[in-house]
């Protein structure tokens, strides 16, 4: 009952988010791995792309996860990380199958809001992360940042490099018997060290809460640099990942209504029939770095070359729960979800050597320079980008009836394959940045990116007419980013900035549609003014932003040849209030993360769509924690945390359907115990305490309702030794 009061009323909201860094959530005993707004210990975000410059001194909001802080919250898969931040969101979030993600109420594009390094890479797939450094999270438009992408956030992800001798082995396991092993080694060789290497392998038995879901994945990958001299340093690495898990399914609702999920079996998985075959998804990545200074230009300047390949290998397949069907396709009940007595059609769906290809080369420029009064830190480069998907003719059949508890088994399907799309997209991307600081208060941030993209698609096989309904499409765009930022105290910076931001949708070359291969060009607008406070004992930060994105619909009857035409049709405006706080004060760490938002659709030809909020994006969402270091108990650290997030509209017309507001507990402690010359870290945990039954996502996906439960109580431990 009291969390539904907590998010009900809309001015308690803004009050609520307002005040929200009064009282904290939790943190890490090192400053160094706890999310953080202002980002003073971690250096520069790479992701936001102004050189050298800390978050705390850059007009923007972004959060930082360190290793530290992903090892205590158990975080092993990009989902986690909406645990961390209450600005980030479940968007159809299954286990054994790649991570989707929402930032500020924005479904974030796997194909193009992730970076690795700072360069674009495809998150269609399984992203490893026991070779990774650190997640970065910009927050906001990413016009600046991104030719093309949605608005709400980048996420990066920063890759372990050489960092002198490190000897780290872990293993984690958890209920029901999931099991990790990973190793970290790194070293120094040459004169002088000149050259490094850190070797990171894993393996994990994968065996969670949910049946029917046992799999297992690999990683291997390494990283060399090679300081040439002062001026000069290579570095390259490698990886090489492997998951092999079947899927987990959602619930939906039963006819008119949402179910209890208390009446549910949230270890049940759907996708558990005969013949259904696991999700299979290999990557390889390599990528080279090298860094000169040009001492000529003066202190500071540097050019920055990357080049970066990435290949996915994915077998997709899955017995896939959709509405009641009869075998001729026909829906004989409501077709979006399960029928009212919990049974539904089984669509066996299978896409096998599903193949990826990224490469990515850029060159950047960065230095700094004086004009008169003013102090410059410029950046300037060009990135060329290009991806290849291609594909085989899929099935997505009819295979059977299924039952909500799993009661009925059914035959495979007759097989019968359908054509799915080969893709190819070029961009060669301009960009130009400047930080301009004018005396001790004021400074202008400002930065231009033109996007020239190319696109084209083709069917694998012809439809009946013959045809491969190929696609090409050219656009040239520009977006412009501008910021104020004033320093109030040493400590405390005000902003305000202005950006835009470019995505293309295309209509699909079908013959219903009166406008088929025509690409839709959506822009966004994004408008944020910021405060942030940052000393050795307090970090704080609170987000006012606007941000509206143009939409897409199909007009028309969209039955016969003809009668369908896709337009831009409005947009999504989303509003809202970010607030974090971080404290430290003597055996305590405390941090809270808050988010209220309005989000609503407008000006669609549908009028009655307008003012509603989304589907799957909860009102507010909060994440508190506390860290409590005893100080006769040396090395032992108490964690508790809280999550918590209102309601989410179910269905896209219909805002009354919803799943209630919800809540979860979680608690651990960390050990650091030091053994002569060795030290070994113990962690144990228990996540979701009280046991929460709650639905914990309402995705509208593939035209389809679906429900994720909160996972139910799971235990959780680990060792890492460093020696």
């Amino acid at each position: 009952m009291a969390s539904h009061l907590l998010f009900r009323p809309r001015l308690h909201g803004v009050a609520w988010a307002l005040g929200i860094g009064m009282w904290a959530a939790a943190g890490q005993a090192q400053a160094a791995d706890k999310v953080t707004v202002t980002g003073r210990a971690l250096g520069a975000t790479q992701v936001a792309g102004f050189g050298d410059t800390p978050p705390a001194s850059a007009p923007l909001q972004t959060s930082v996860f360190g290793t530290q802080q992903l090892a205590d919250a158990g975080v092993g898969t990009l989902a986690g990380l909406t645990r961390l931040d209450a600005s980030l969101g479940d968007a159809y979030n299954a286990e054994g199958y790649w991570t989707i993600l929402s930032s500020r109420g924005y479904t974030l594009d796997n194909r193009f809001n992730y970076r690795r390094d700072g360069l674009p890479i495809n998150a269609e797939t399984a992203l490893a992360l026991e070779n990774k450094e650190r997640l970065e999270l910009i927050k906001g438009t990413s016009g600046v940042q991104a030719g093309t992408s949605a608005p709400g956030g980048l996420v990066n992800l920063v890759v372990k490099r050489p960092a002198g001798s490190i000897r780290t082995a872990r293993v984690d396991v958890r209920q029901r018997g999931s099991v990790l092993s990973a190793v970290d080694l790194g070293q120094r060789f040459g004169a002088d060290g000149a050259i490094g290497v850190r070797l990171n392998l894993a393996y994990e038995h994968l065996d969670p809460q949910v049946r029917d879901s046992r799999g297992e994945r690999t990683l291997a990958a390494l990283a060399v640099d090679w300081q040439i001299d002062a001026d000069n340093l290579l570095q390259v690495e490698a990886e090489s990942s492997r998951q092999r898990q079947p899927s987990v399914a959602g619930f939906s609702m039963l006819g008119d209504q949402v179910p209890d999920p208390r009446s549910i079996d949230r270890r049940r998985n759907l996708n558990a029939q005969p013949w259904a075959q696991p999700v299979v998804m290999n990557g390889d990545t390599a990528s080279a770095r090298w860094q000169t200074k040009l001492p000529s230009l003066g202190e500071g300047w540097r050019i920055t070359a990357q080049a970066m390949t990435q290949r996915l290998h994915n077998d997709d397949r899955t017995a896939f729960p959709y509405g009641k069907y009869d075998a001729n396709y026909e829906c004989s009940l409501t077709c979006d979800r399960f029928a009212p007595d919990g049974s539904f059609t089984y669509w066996e769906f299978v896409s096998d050597n599903e193949r990826r290809t990224t490469q990515a080369l850029a060159l950047t420029l960065t230095g700094t320079a004086r004009t008169g009064p003013a102090e410059h830190q410029f950046e300037a480069g060009v990135l060329r980008t290009r991806y290849q998907g291609r594909f085989q003719d899929q099935v997505f059949d009819i295979a059977g009836t299924g039952r909500i508890d799993g009661s009925l088994q059914t035959p495979r399907s007759a097989g019968f394959g359908d054509a799915n799309t080969d893709r190819d997209e070029r961009s060669l991307e301009w960009f130009v940045r400047d930080a301009v600081r004018i005396g001790e208060v004021w400074q202008l941030w400002a930065g231009l990116r033109h996007t020239q993209l190319e696109r084209s698609s083709v069917r694998t096989s012809p439809d009946s007419n013959g045809s491969l309904r190929a696609t090409d499409i050219g656009r040239n765009a520009t977006t412009p980013w501008l910021a104020l930022a004033a320093r109030l105290t040493p400590r405390t910076l005000l902003y305000a900035s202005w950006g835009r931001g470019l995505e293309a949708d295309v209509a699909p070359n079908r013959a219903r549609f009166t406008n088929p291969g025509e690409t839709i060009e959506l822009q966004s607008r994004q408008i944020e003014l910021g405060l942030k406070h940052g000393t050795e004992q307090v970090e704080a930060a609170i987000t006012l932003f606007d941000i509206d994105r143009g939409q897409t619909s199909d007009i028309g009857a969209c039955g016969g040849a003809g009668t369908c035409t896709r337009v831009t049709d409005g947009s999504a405006r989303h509003r809202g209030v970010e607030a974090q706080w971080n404290q430290r004060f003597a055996a305590w760490t405390w941090q809270a993360s808050a988010l209220w938002l309005q989000a609503q659709r407008r000006g669609a030809r549908d009028t009655a769509v307008n003012g509603q909020r989304p589907v799957n994006v909860p009102e507010a969402s909060l994440r508190l924690g506390a860290e409590y270091r005893p100080a006769r108990l040396p090395g032992l650290a108490f964690q508790a945390g809280l999550s918590a997030e209102g309601n989410r509209v179910v269905l896209p017309y219909d805002t009354t359907v919803r799943i209630a507001a919800w809540h979860r507990w979680d608690a651990g402690l960390r050990w650091t115990q030091p053994l002569g010359s060795t030290t070994v870290t113990w962690r144990a945990a228990i996540d979701n305490v009280t046991d929460r039954r709650a639905w914990k996502e309402s995705p509208y996906q593939f035209g389809h309702v679906y429900l994720y439960p909160l996972p139910p109580r799971t235990l959780r431990a680990s060792a890492s030794v460093s020696f």
